[in-house]
C-alpha cells in the first residue's frame, strides 16, 4: 500500500494525537493499516473517517466499550438501529444523572455560601459543612 497519509498527517486530519492513534490500533478500535516500503503506517480516507467517528464519540463521553460496539454496528450497515439507540440511551441516562448530581452540588455549595456568616473561621458555615459530612445535603441526597 503506497497511497495514504502517514500517521502525523492522519493525526492532523482526524484531530487525534499520534500516540492515541497507536493506542486505538493496539486495543482494536482501529484496524492495523498498511505500511509503506519504509515501514511507515499509511492511512486512507476510510481510516480517517473511523478516527473522526471515534474522536466524536469520545467528545460525547462514550466509553471505549460503547465505541467498540458502535463501530461494530457501523461495520454492519444492514443491522437495525435499535442497538445503537440503546447505547445512546444509556449514555443519555448517564449524562442526565451527572446533570442532576451537578445541580445538587450547585445547590449545596450555594447553601454553604449563603448560610455563611462571613465572619471568623470559628463560625464559618463552609468550614463547618466540610468538616461534618452530616451537615452536607449533597451527600445526603446521593447516599
Amino acid at each position: 500500500m503506497q497511497d495514504g497519509l502517514p500517521i502525523g498527517r492522519a493525526a492532523k486530519a482526524s484531530g487525534i494525537k499520534v500516540p492515541t492513534i497507536r493506542y486505538y490500533e493496539q486495543i482494536g478500535l482501529l484496524p492495523s493499516v498498511g505500511r509503506s516500503q519504509s515501514n511507515r503506517r499509511l492511512y486512507d480516507a476510510v481510516d480517517i473517517d473511523r478516527m473522526k467517528f471515534i474522536r466524536h464519540s469520545r467528545e460525547l463521553g462514550f466509553d471505549i466499550d460503547a465505541i467498540r460496539a458502535l463501530l461494530r454496528l457501523q461495520d454492519d450497515p444492514a443491522r437495525p438501529c435499535a442497538d445503537a439507540d440503546l447505547i445512546a440511551q444509556k449514555r443519555l441516562v448517564e449524562v442526565r444523572t451527572k446533570i442532576s448530581n451537578l445541580k445538587l452540588l450547585e445547590a449545596e455549595l450555594s447553601r454553604m455560601v449563603d448560610e455563611g456568616t462571613h465572619g471568623r473561621i470559628a463560625t464559618c458555615r463552609v468550614i463547618e459543612t466540610l468538616a461534618d459530612h452530616a451537615q452536607c445535603s449533597y451527600h445526603g441526597a446521593n447516599a
